[in-house]
């Protein structure tokens, strides 16, 4: 077989709300990709937040290992480069291409892209440059990079609806699990529906350029975004609401069939599979596991739990948590009380949530939740004495896990952020507040 070319597509903010799991999200591209490959049911982001998530996943290590501690916008880039994956590529005789945006390093040029389509052509979108490359000829296998942010929020709200289609009747949506059904949330979330529509539209293009240049049969299509949606309670949570992702593969080597994984995978998985697949050797630094097992059906499970942290999004707001079918425990290490609202971006939904005092709610420092009683995590067991011996288990999982991995916290009590950081005050209510330097406000 000829070498597998790799897509890697992806976007901001959008979880699992899209069709292929089972929302009320027209989203056809993405699920006819589901029925043609293998979705995964239970996948993870390694943080909830926009560059450390892509970070971990394109180097495959955690986020304090990888040392992607805050948002590239905000001052931070991956320390050693050379770890995200195009690098890997590149020396197994790949062409690695970036279509779309980058949020891990300060400098593109330093991420190993052998080309950046926008330096060579700035006039043409995300899906129209992937389009025109998929076009060429190739003569050796590639890897492309297709970055969307139709999901994320902008100042404005989110993207405008669907190419030559209606916008979204908000009296017939309903909103996000953790909201009330109320005529803000729904129109919110119709607002977030026409996004996703956009997105699937883009994609759908690139998707359609792999048949029309006979390329489908030898791609492996990677279809992931980020975290969870940019919502209250969901975007920078280690609920499932922010750490529950989509992740859809496509390609040869048993990814086809319109299969479903229920097992648990992390993003930092994708970097070994895609080793195994290739024939690559794993480089030393990898910490997830190949999910080939999986497919080939030789296992259920090729991981007893999966981690995930927050560190710095527009404020510092340490948290750790560890998950494994049934339970979730999550862990701050700080002194707060409340949740930080400038963590969370502004929409109706969170004025909504704040004029009703979702910002004088307290905070625990540890929370325990039953997935399978409560899937929505609201019911914290943590002071429950009758679930004494599964809190020790789960603080022992999230500790060993910690020493492993050499935690910053475990040393140093906090991740030290670069020079170039910035952060918001925690009191502030908006990202869009006053920053200062992360050293000088954190006494560093």
């Amino acid at each position: 077989m000829d070498k597998l070319n790799i897509i890697y597509i992806h976007s901001h903010d959008t979880g699992r709300y899209v069709q292929p799991y089972g929302h009320a999200i027209p989203t056809p591209n993405i699920q006819k990709l589901a029925e043609t490959g293998v979705l995964f049911r239970q996948a993870f982001c390694a943080n909830p937040t926009c560059s450390p998530s892509r970070a971990s996943l394109l180097t495959g290590q955690w986020a304090h290992s990888c040392g992607m501690g805050g948002l590239a916008n905000r001052g931070w880039s991956v320390p050693v480069p050379e770890h995200l994956i195009p690098h890997t590529l590149n020396q197994a005789g790949y062409v690695t291409v970036l279509a779309g945006f980058q949020h891990v390093v300060k400098d593109v040029n330093t991420a190993g892209y052998n080309r950046i389509l926008a330096q060579e052509n700035s006039e043409l979108d995300t899906e129209e440059r992937a389009v025109a490359f998929l076009a060429e000829n190739h003569d050796e296998p590639f890897f492309l990079d297709v970055a969307f942010g139709e999901t994320h929020r902008r100042a404005e709200g989110f993207a405008a609806q669907p190419e030559g289609e209606a916008k979204t009747d908000p009296r017939f949506v309903k909103p996000p699990a953790p909201f009330p059904d109320t005529a803000v949330t729904r129109q919110d979330m119709a607002e977030y529906i026409d996004s996703a529509r956009t997105l699937d539209q883009k994609m759908g293009k690139v998707f359609d350029a792999l048949d029309e240049n006979s390329l489908a049969d030898n791609t492996l299509v990677i279809c992931t975004t980020d975290h969870g949606l940019a919502f209250p309670n969901m975007k920078c949570h280690l609920t499932d609401h922010g750490i529950g992702v989509m992740l859809i593969i496509r390609g040869p080597s048993g990814f086809d069939g319109g299969k479903v994984v229920d097992a648990l995978v992390s993003q930092i998985d994708l970097f070994p599979t895609i080793c195994e697949l290739t024939g690559i050797e794993p480089p030393d630094w990898l910490q997830g596991t190949s999910v080939m097992p999986l497919i080939r059906g030789e296992a259920e499970a090729v991981r007893e739990e999966v981690f995930a942290e927050v560190n710095y999004h527009c404020c510092y707001e340490p948290q750790r948590a560890v998950r494994t079918e049934r339970w979730k425990y999550i862990r701050r290490y700080d002194e707060a009380t409340t949740l930080a609202m400038s963590n969370c971006d502004n929409s109706i939904t969170k004025t909504f949530m704040m004029a009703r005092g979702w910002r004088e709610r307290p905070v625990k420092s540890e929370r325990l939740y039953n997935l399978v009683f409560d899937p929505d995590e609201t019911n914290n067991l943590a002071k429950d004495e009758r679930h004494e011996d599964v809190l020790t288990e789960m603080r022992s999982r999230l500790e060993r896990w910690r020493e492993e991995t050499n935690d910053p916290l475990l040393k140093d009590g906090i991740m030290i952020p670069p020079e170039t950081a910035v952060v918001n005050d925690p009191k502030d209510l908006s990202p869009g507040d006053l920053h200062y330097s992360a050293r000088e406000f954190l006494g560093i």
